[in-house]
């Protein structure tokens, strides 16, 4: 438990790092817009030279005591965490620098940061608070992807920022919105994609054995019919790895070079031999 507790603690810190780096040395220098509270903390400090780390606290803690009801208890916790933390290394690195004239260079790195720092607390599982708030709840209520949903709620917040940055500067931060939410997206969903294969073959048995005894991976036997023979077919389905898409066809074309395999792009697998269903 204390090593899970300094492992999640570690990456708040980390991703809350990187996303007030992210705002303070790319996106107000090159006087862009941001997404969700920060935006709207960046909009003020345009407007009135407020202080973004300030206005982002008060603005994040009136959200959270509405937020909390849709939140679990330790979601609640890491993401009050980040919240200080946000505002904390929004406040000490508030006059850090780079030189750089490039406004997409420092557009597409101010993306990565802000994307990276973002899928590092919510794959924790804690939120920015904010509109990923609303992510969250458009997530466990409609069932939208946290990535887009963060990047629907932040643009609205974006093309208000309109009237204060122009609409260059707008193009140039959707541009940088939308590294982010790629770079988001990779972070949340981890590295290793996985593969779905349905297998049509007259040797499924073959096939099945050689899956379980070379790859040690399990196997589905699905029941079928084909509608112009009108004959059953056993239909196989497993779940693998990108990398061992290469041994599967290999074992399917040595045992049946007239199989019928087709393979599908998955984005979150659950269960035995994957990740829990409760992460």
């Amino acid at each position: 438990m204390l090593k899970k507790l300094t492992h999640d603690l570690f990456y708040l810190v980390l991703g809350a790092f990187l996303f007030a780096l992210a705002v303070n040395v790319f996106v107000i220098p090159n006087e862009l817009g941001e997404g969700g509270v920060t935006g709207v903390s960046i909009i003020l400090y345009y407007l009135f030279q407020w202080s973004p780390s300030l206005v982002n606290l008060i603005l994040n803690s009136l959200l959270l005591i509405f937020g909390y009801r849709f939140l679990d208890k330790k979601m609640i916790i890491y993401t009050i965490i980040a919240v200080l933390l946000n505002s904390m290394f929004l406040h000490l690195t508030h006059d850090w620098n780079i030189n750089s004239d490039e406004l997409i260079v420092n557009a597409i790195f101010g993306g990565i940061l802000v994307g990276t720092g973002i899928g590092l607390i919510i794959r924790v599982g804690g939120s920015t608070a904010g509109t990923t708030i609303l992510a969250k709840i458009a997530n466990k209520y409609l069932n939208w992807n946290i990535s887009y949903a963060l990047l629907f709620f932040d643009l609205i917040v974006v093309f208000a920022s309109y009237f204060i940055i122009g609409a260059e500067k707008l193009m140039i931060t959707i541009i940088m919105l939308y590294v982010g939410t790629k770079v988001m997206d990779f972070i949340i969903e981890g590295l290793n994609p996985k593969k779905a294969v349905t297998i049509i073959s007259m040797q499924q048995d073959k096939i099945a054995e050689q899956v379980n005894l070379i790859m040690d991976r399990g196997v589905t036997v699905l029941q079928g019919k084909g509608y112009y023979s009108q004959e059953p077919k056993e239909v196989l389905y497993i779940v693998i790895s990108k990398q061992e898409v290469s041994t599967l066809k290999k074992i399917v074309e040595n045992a049946d070079r007239e199989a019928f395999l087709t393979i599908h792009d998955v984005r979150d697998v659950f269960g035995e031999g994957f990740v829990e269903l409760a992460k």
